[in-house]
This record gives C-alpha cells, sequence and structure tokens, in this order.
C-alpha cells in the first residue's frame, strides 16, 4: 500500500521542466495508489459473511493473497465458487503468513478462535479485523487488547450496521443538535440461523456456548452494544439487566435463542432486543430524545419524528464507507483515526463488558454494576 501524501510546497522553486516532470510522476503515483487493492489473508471460512470478503475478491475489489482454513471440504466448496487457485490455500494461518506479506488479516472463524489470530499476526505487526463480536469473554478481549498495545497492531471489529447510512446520518444529526439520549432501542435478528439456511459449519459453532459464547444474545446482541456506546460516546452504561431463552429448544438446546437486555445509563436506558425468533429479518435503531426521535428502519432509511407528528423522511449523507474493505484501506494509509469509532478497540472492548455483564445477570437474575 501506499502511505503518506504527496508534499506539493516541495516543488515550489522548482524550473518549469522540473515541475512538469514532478507533476506528471505525482499523477502516475496518485493513478496507481487509487487502483491498488488492499492485499489480505483470509483466516478460516466458517463464518457465512466470508461469502462477502469473496464476493469482493471475485469482483476484482480486494487482493485474498492466502487462505487459512483446515477444513478441506470448506476449501473445495469455496475454490469452486469463487474460481479461487488452490496453491493460496494453507491449513494453518502460520504457514499462510510464512508465505505472504499482506496488509491486514481478515477473520472468518469461530469468536471463541479470534484469540489464537491475533496471537499470530499482531506480534508480526500485520492488523486485523475479525466478525463480530470481537471475542466471547473478557478474559480474552483483555488478552487481545494486550497483544495489540504491546505490538502497536490494530485489532479492528467489522459490523454490518457500520456501513449503514441510516447508522452514520443518524450520528451527524446528533452531533448537530446534541440532546440526552432518553432511550435507545435495538431490534436485532431473524427467524434464526437454521432457518434461514446458514452453513453447516457456521451452524456448528454459532450454536455451541463455547465457541460463540452464548446464541442470539452474542450473535446480535452486539450490534446495539456496539451503537449504543458509539453514540455515547465511549461511555459505559452504569449497569446491565439482562433475560435470556431459548424459545426452540429442539432447535437449539444448548444457547438461547432470544435476548432482551436493558443498559442504565447516567441520562438514559438503552434496550437491546436480540433474536432469532422474528417474524422476518431486522436491523432496526431508534432514539428518543427530550421531544424528538429518530428511527434507522435499516440501512437506508431513516424517519424523524418531531414530537408525535407524522414522520419526515431523512435524506442520507451522501459520504460515507459503505463497505469494511474500503474503511480498511483508508485506516492503514492514516486517514482514518479510530477514535471512538465503530470498529475501534476501545467500542468493542466495551461491547464484550456489556454481553458479559448480559449473560451473567440472566444466570444469576441480578442486575450487574459494571
Amino acid at each position: 500500500m501506499t502511505h503518506g501524501q504527496p508534499q506539493l510546497k516541495k516543488m515550489k522553486n522548482k524550473p518549469v521542466s522540473t515541475l512538469l516532470a514532478m507533476t506528471f510522476m505525482l499523477m502516475v503515483t496518485i493513478s496507481t495508489s487509487a487502483q491498488e487493492k488492499l492485499k489480505v489473508v483470509v483466516a478460516g471460512l466458517s463464518h457465512d459473511h466470508a461469502h462477502v470478503i469473496m464476493n469482493d475478491y471475485k469482483n476484482g475489489k480486494v487482493d485474498i493473497v492466502a487462505i487459512a482454513e483446515e477444513n478441506q471440504e470448506l476449501v473445495a466448496r469455496y475454490a469452486k465458487q469463487y474460481n479461487v487457485p488452490k496453491n493460496i490455500f494453507y491449513p494453518t494461518l502460520k504457514e499462510a503468513l510464512a508465505n505472504t506479506k499482506p496488509d491486514a488479516v481478515l477473520a472468518y472463524n469461530a469468536i471463541v478462535d479470534h484469540l489464537a489470530v491475533a496471537q499470530v499476526c499482531t506480534p508480526m505487526g500485520i492488523p486485523l479485523m475479525v466478525e463480530k463480536p470481537l471475542a466471547i469473554s473478557m478474559d480474552q478481549t483483555r488478552e487481545m487488547e494486550a497483544l495489540s498495545r504491546k505490538h502497536n497492531t490494530p485489532i479492528l471489529t467489522n459490523y454490518e450496521t457500520t456501513w449503514y447510512g441510516s447508522l452514520q446520518t443518524l450520528k451527524d444529526k446528533l452531533d448537530e443538535n446534541p440532546t440526552a439520549l432518553k432511550k435507545m432501542i435495538a431490534r436485532d435478528g431473524h427467524e434464526g440461523p437454521k432457518e434461514i439456511g446458514c452453513s453447516k459449519e457456521f451452524l456448528s459453532w454459532l450454536t455451541d456456548p463455547k465457541k460463540n459464547g452464548a446464541g442470539a444474545l452474542n450473535d446480535f446482541g452486539c450490534y446495539g452494544a456496539n451503537i449504543m456506546t458509539w453514540l455515547h460516546k465511549g461511555k459505559k452504561p452504569i449497569a446491565v439487566t439482562a433475560m435470556t431463552h431459548t424459545l426452540k429448544p429442539n432447535v437449539y438446546p444448548k444457547v438461547d435463542d432470544d435476548a432482551v437486555i436493558i443498559l442504565e445509563y447516567e441520562d438514559g436506558t438503552g434496550i437491546i432486543e436480540a433474536s432469532w425468533n422474528w417474524s422476518y429479518s431486522l436491523k432496526d435503531f431508534q432514539v428518543y430524545g427530550a421531544d424528538a426521535s429518530y428511527d434507522a428502519v435499516d440501512g437506508k432509511t431513516l424517519k424523524y419524528y418531531p414530537s408525535h407528528t407524522q414522520p419526515e423522511d431523512v435524506a442520507l449523507k451522501e459520504t460515507y464507507y459503505t463497505n469494511h474493505v474500503d474503511y480498511l484501506k483508508d485506516y492503514l494509509d492514516g486517514k482514518i483515526s479510530g477514535d471512538n469509532d465503530l470498529s475501534s478497540l476501545e467500542n468493542n472492548l466495551i461491547v464484550v463488558e456489556i454481553l458479559t455483564a448480559a449473560k451473567k445477570s440472566a444466570e444469576t437474575g441480578k442486575r450487574i454494576k459494571l
């Protein structure tokens, strides 16, 4: 990747011929930089979100230089579906990184294995982006944080909702007109991972509490915790109270498939409704202020409710990151600070703390102070 910006001020007193030559070289450099693809190593293919990065590869948006996956059935399936050369597959991440020099590692494996990926790539100084949530426990997050700090290497978390224009616009509106967030409600989920046809490899760990940390509570509770922490500018809730159910025990006998998490803030409340029992797929986020409210119905729809009147459709901002590849490229180029960012380690440490407290609350029936 090309780092840094051209230093145009240094051209000030150069002869015209030199300026023309330098200008041409600068134009070539900028053109090359603009066309340069992010080079990544993919760690694992058992998370169905891997299809996103594979489609980016198929469409020429990213350069996958290696894939670490030991399951040969998955290797054969992905190689055939996306026309991936067999020689870029490796059984382990260590072998993949020994033969390549990527800009970053993208992890698409079980949540419990994110720490193992970080243990391999951070000592090598290779940035890591994992699929949400960051980890299954506070012990894991603390170790990942220590690795990131020690090796000065970023560990980021990817959420689908980070690339929603509705939420990016909502944040701008709240920043323009600060108001007390009296209540926030996040409704996230779908009919269930088995019901919507998730792969057997994905289901094998998504429905295992030792590998996913929980069921719907982790899978979809993380979205609300992530966004609420972002809108509160990195402030933790005072306490967490939660309850969980397994409404389909014959389908998900080991984990919860429905969770309600209540976050107490000094000046308001956050309610997270995470479920594999919705009648349809949804990611709906609502914010209520003193006399008005917003509803990010989906990624492309934001409605504004002035008092109790009919809603007004809000025009979405035009410039924002719509995918994790463009974001990651600019992040690595130093164009994004990452402070209070939805993908940031700081935010996602709090997310895991909230989810951990929610599990404890659901198990004990008690309000858990942070």
